[in-house]
């Protein structure tokens, strides 16, 4: 699609399906996509018994989950479908490529349109993909735009969270994500994901293991969309002295996590240590963004 039919850069998150008396062939097909990564177009009325971690329901449930889980079986609920939750990225989907709703894909296009449209240079890159949804996403955009320039870089454990590093780094003691097999998606799911919507091919480079490993030494020369999915202090910090420097004036950060109490104080210390003082804006009732300004 070229970049002047991009007449709406729009940065807030919003609801709702374009109008298809205005709507162009683009439009559609984004929002059609965005609402198949999520299922929203597809829910499903079993849910996944998640109990919080830690608990005496998560303890007793766990050995259970494995053994249905070996069994092709899993423990679930029926739940009525709610789109306001999916929407806004409140519960987690049974199958779909992406928990983070439909609120969240608008203001990640969005922020790919304003790049697109102002030519702002580099790739783009999610640290923390789960089932790889947003990064589908990201590819997907790229091939609306014609853009064959760019590369996504899909980065990850693919095994789950990281056990929290108490010693190094104290705000993630309590974290318990480690433990939940729902956090889990492997290389190969992943993979067949992105295949599945056409979306496996050159422009997309993942980078496999824990980002203390991975960022450091990854081939990323430059980027201009920079999104963090981690959970963690750890995670959330390691991904920004990693990152932060290639990414391009003009280039945004999206913080998909910074209503987590850890995440934020990651995101806030390294902008307080780097003099960091572009204004943060806040996507929904989680996730932040900012545009790179020097």
């Amino acid at each position: 699609m070229p970049s002047e039919t991009l007449d709406r850069p729009q940065l807030a998150a919003v609801e709702g399906a374009p109008r298809a008396d205005s709507a162009t062939a683009y439009d559609l097909y984004l929002d059609l996509l965005k609402k198949c990564l999520t299922r929203y177009l597809f829910p499903q009325t079993l849910h996944p018994i998640n109990p919080r971690v830690g608990t005496l329901r998560q303890r007793v449930l766990q050995p259970i989950e494995r053994v249905l889980e070996s069994k092709g079986l899993v423990l679930a609920r029926q739940e009525p479908f709610d789109p306001q939750v999916r929407a806004r990225g409140g519960d987690f989907p049974k199958d779909a490529e992406t928990m983070i709703g439909l609120n969240r894909l608008n203001n990640l296009q969005a922020c790919i349109e304003d790049v697109q449209q102002r030519e702002v240079l580099g790739d783009f890159v999610e640290t923390g993909v789960w089932r790889g949804g947003a990064a589908i996403f990201m590819r997907a955009m790229l091939g609306a735009h014609g853009d064959t320039t760019r590369t996504v870089w899909a980065a990850d454990s693919f095994e789950g969270q990281p056990k929290p590093d108490a010693e190094n780094f104290p705000h993630d003691v309590n974290d318990g994500l480690w433990t939940m097999d729902i956090m889990k998606a492997s290389l190969e799911d992943v993979q067949r994901n992105f295949a599945r919507y056409g979306m496996l091919d050159d422009q997309v480079r993942f980078l496999v293991g824990w980002f203390k490993d991975t960022l450091p030494s990854a081939p990323i020369e430059q980027l201009a969309i920079l999104r963090l999915d981690g959970d963690l202090y750890q995670s959330t910090y390691e991904a920004l002295v990693a990152l932060y420097p290639k990414l391009s004036v003009g280039g945004y950060v999206i913080v998909d996590d910074y209503v987590l109490p850890a995440c934020r104080a990651a995101v806030e210390d390294y902008r307080a240590e780097r003099g960091i003082d572009e204004p943060v804006t806040q996507i929904e009732w989680t996730g932040a963004y900012w545009q790179r300004h020097t």
